[in-house]
């Protein structure tokens, strides 16, 4: 088992996505000429987003690069690239990256395929967004699967003209998929949430899921860079 340095704990804590809401209530009354007031805090468990998405994982390419950080490795200054999948360790992976290169303003995606943990994937959007680093798929890049969710959570977002993308539903530990649940489950709205703060227009997000969702997660829809650009702004 890996063991984080507290700041690295503490800088995860902050972009966490919360497991749990709270529902605060208040209730006033007045007796014997004194004004009470009780507040009753309620705690619910959200149900959060499925497992796994992932399409075609190969072999991690060799690239120049000046330090490693589980999927990501360090180019310069102020490149990244990620080359691999990522799992339940990549948000602290990219916490202790950006604390060692903290001049890191882009992340080239040369073969993504996507990832094995779409909660910490999508707590690791926030991150980069949060920071507010460019994504860039070079020449011959392609980014598959939950490594598009990271792809859109760019700052600022380019693509090569031979981009590839792949999306299709995800796929959670029981095996269901996103058409196992009503469009207004939580786990459904969660996606959806996502790409707003990504900053797709509501139509946009909604119609973006929709396509993701066109194709179960057995198989895989091809895009190109075109096809991305109309739902996300792309440089």
């Amino acid at each position: 088992m890996r063991r984080l340095l507290p700041v690295l704990s503490l800088m995860l804590a902050m972009f966490a996505v919360p497991a749990q809401a709270q529902q605060v209530g208040t209730r006033t009354w007045v007796e014997d000429g004194v004004t009470w007031t009780e507040t009753t805090t309620v705690t619910e468990e959200v149900e959060e987003p499925g497992g796994e998405r992932i399409v075609g994982v190969s072999e991690i390419p060799e690239i120049a690069s000046i330090a490693k950080f589980g999927p990501f490795r360090v180019l310069d200054a102020g490149h990244a690239a990620l080359v691999a999948e990522t799992d339940s360790y990549s948000p602290a992976d990219f916490a202790e990256m950006l604390q060692a290169w903290p001049g890191i303003r882009a992340i080239e995606m040369i073969d993504c395929p996507g990832t094995v943990d779409d909660t910490a994937n999508l707590r690791l959007g926030r991150m980069i967004r949060a920071h507010g680093i460019d994504t860039d798929v070079p020449p011959g890049g392609s980014v598959r699967s939950g490594a598009v969710e990271l792809f859109l959570a760019g700052a600022h977002r380019h693509a090569a003209a031979d981009a590839q993308f792949a999306v299709h539903s995800w796929l959670d530990d029981a095996g269901k998929q996103a058409t196992d649940f009503g469009a207004s489950d939580p786990v459904n709205r969660a996606y959806l949430g996502y790409y707003r703060e990504m900053g797709l227009a509501p139509d946009r997000a909604a119609a973006f899921y929709a396509l993701t969702n066109s194709v179960p997660n057995s198989r895989a829809l091809w895009l190109h860079k075109e096809d991305v650009a109309r739902y996300a702004a792309l440089d």
